[in-house]
């Protein structure tokens, strides 16, 4: 039985990936801003940043695996910030785990490195081109971690599409929500580009496979099965029984609309959104497949309505928690709220 920290442990994957581990057994500790909701019997909690070097050193303490899931995500806007987090953060938990003398680490990246895929689907030696902050400090510290595993701690670095899942709303919520009413659901451009996501807990899967194996390496993940966004949009909207249909918009307009509502901060939607979502972008699996080896067990169109029913189970229990982490609480619909309610 092994001594895990968690950080982000209060997330929406680093909670998931928590209650996993103590569901097993481990020693888990968690290294966040906020506490852990529903945290499982046994796990500690240190309340602190991954800035606060006294704080992480105290997290690290005794822990042989760290998973580094604190980050700052792209709907918070963080501009510069997300460089003094995503990258300045992850070297601190790193300085402090070798220094631990930490047995391995795992580091939760994104896909948003690629940034706009020239082709897909993106394979291991697809070279990484974020387009705006948030892959951009996410590459970088990505290329920490590699300069820790150059000087003998042993790493992994898994980049997972887009995570949904029970327990995931941001700005997910606000399709949810307008498939439960009925309304339009927008799509930039036609809806044909395939776009792929993972099950929160197909990610966590492939999370433990690669500490429990000391699986060392750069691992894309994905969900399996997968359709073009307007196919699996659509099969969300048939299981929800809802009036709701796929609708197309002038790419160029959208994302110039889109872009301008997001400067004026009257969008949910931050600049990886509304460039990225109307591409195609997948992952090829095989390299977690064999190596971890892992494979996901959902495709696009369970991950979806899985979310989908969680989200109305949720609903009828009442508001969600304003204290809890960025994508488990409701993202404001901002100016959309009017493009709604003329849908």
């Amino acid at each position: 039985m092994a001594k895990h920290l968690v950080t982000g442990g209060a997330g929406f994957v680093g909670s998931q990936l928590v209650r996993a581990l103590a569901a097993r057994g481990e020693q888990v500790r968690v290294l966040d801003l906020l506490d852990v909701a529903e945290r499982p019997p046994g796990v500690e909690v240190v309340l602190g940043d991954v800035l606060d070097r006294r704080r992480v050193e105290e997290a690290v303490d005794g822990v042989e695996v760290v998973h580094h899931n604190a980050a700052l995500v792209p709907v918070t806007r963080a501009g510069a910030r997300f460089a003094r987090v995503n990258t300045g953060g992850t070297q601190i938990v790193l300085d402090a785990a070798r220094r631990a003398g930490v047995r391995f680490f795992v580091h939760v990246s994104t896909s948003a490195v690629f940034g706009v895929p020239a082709e897909c689907p993106i394979t291991e030696s697809t070279e990484p081109r974020p387009v705006e902050d948030y892959g951009r400090s996410k590459l970088e510290a990505e290329r920490r971690v590699l300069d820790a595993a150059r000087q003998g701690l042993e790493c992994a670095i898994v980049r997972p599409r887009t995570v949904i899942g029970p327990g995931r709303l941001g700005i997910f919520k606000i399709l949810y929500e307008w498939v439960s009413e009925g309304r339009k659901i927008y799509v930039i451009g036609d809806g044909n580009n395939r776009f792929q996501f993972i099950h929160v807990d197909d990610l966590v899967a492939a999370l433990l496979a690669a500490a429990d194996k000391r699986c060392s390496g750069v691992y894309n993940v994905g969900g399996e099965p997968f359709g073009t966004l307007r196919e699996d949009l659509g099969a969300m909207i048939r299981h929800a029984g809802s009036a709701s249909r796929v609708v197309a918009t002038p790419r160029r307009l959208a994302r110039a609309l889109l872009g301008a509502l997001d400067r004026l901060r009257l969008s949910p939607l931050g600049p990886y959104h509304y460039t990225v979502y109307s591409e195609s972008f997948h992952f090829e699996l095989s390299g977690a497949k064999r190596r971890i080896p892992w494979a996901p067990r959902y495709g696009n169109v369970e991950s979806l309505t899985q979310s989908y029913d969680w989200f109305l189970a949720e609903r009828r229990r009442g508001a969600a928690d304003p204290a809890q982490s960025i994508h488990r609480r409701p993202a404001r619909e901002g100016l959309l709220r009017a493009l709604k309610w003329i849908s």
